[in-house]
């Protein structure tokens, strides 16, 4: 299993030696996603034991215990868990990037390529699964609060978790990679920042269905503003490209230098 999951780097016209060099681990992503997984698969049947049995009524005292209780637990320990992953990414930033060599520099490029694999699984995760729960809930379900079952799930634990991965993704890269570090880069940017702004969103989303009484359709107008802060994980292609790109330049460097020390 390990082997599969370790990438090593291959040099042409190097010693064995050298070319087998390993350059990326991704067993603590497996992990990593398996967790992911393990919670959304949690959280899904959580729904299924007790949203039309509990989570119908806002006001009454079952409601509290199952639906508002998840929400108080679920909030401060994803967003927390963030704060504390963020920190720790700045605090252990690379202050000397200028003297970064071409093997670790590429070797950042393959963690960076990790972040965004767990980022994407989350995002299409809830753009797909969770976002199509929460329309049928409503279309199923007459709104009484905007903190309902499908809600609690969605926008109170499902996006905060991308969020975590997205913004996490960024401060790598901009406190780990010379090219992000020195320049801004659009399509990171926007990959990152537009589908986290889907969760402010939510308040307008909220404020249309109480005062315009609008229908739970997916086209209607109230709903665009999420498609099209979604549609920007599309960016994600741009960042591949800058990806791929570098990444090519390093893989020539270290094999020149390789063939000149053999």
């Amino acid at each position: 299993m390990s082997s599969v999951l370790e990438s090593r780097i291959a040099v042409p016209g190097a010693s064995a030696a050298q070319s087998s060099r390993k350059i990326v681990n991704l067993i603590p992503v497996a992990i990593v996603w398996g967790v992911l997984l393990a919670v959304y698969m949690g959280l899904r049947i959580y729904q299924g034991l007790y949203a039309f049995e509990y989570g119908l009524d806002s006001t009454s005292p079952d409601f509290q215990k199952y639906w508002l209780t998840l929400l108080r637990v679920e909030v401060p320990l994803i967003f927390g868990v963030a704060a504390v992953v963020w920190i720790y990414l700045w605090v252990t930033r690379d202050k000397n990037l200028d003297k970064l060599d071409a093997e670790t520099e590429l070797r950042r490029y393959f963690h960076l390529t990790s972040w965004f694999l767990l980022y994407t699984f989350a995002f299409i995760f809830i753009a797909s699964f969770n976002g199509e729960a929460d329309a049928t809930w409503h279309q199923t379900v007459v709104r009484d609060t905007v903190f309902t079952p499908s809600h609690i799930v969605l926008f109170y634990a499902a996006i905060p978790m991308y969020i975590l991965f997205g913004v996490g993704s960024l401060i790598y890269a901009m406190t780990r990679l010379p090219k992000f570090a020195n320049s801004f880069s659009v399509p990171l940017i926007m990959v990152v920042l537009g589908p986290a702004l889907i969760l402010p969103n939510l308040g307008f989303n909220e404020w249309g269905h109480a005062f315009w009484l609008t229908e739970e359709i997916f086209t209607h107008p109230l709903h665009w503003g999420f498609v099209g802060l979604g549609w920007t994980g599309i960016a994600l292609g741009g960042v591949l490209l800058q990806f791929c790109a570098r990444m090519s330049e390093l893989f020539k460097e270290i094999g020149a230098t390789e063939r000149t020390n053999a």
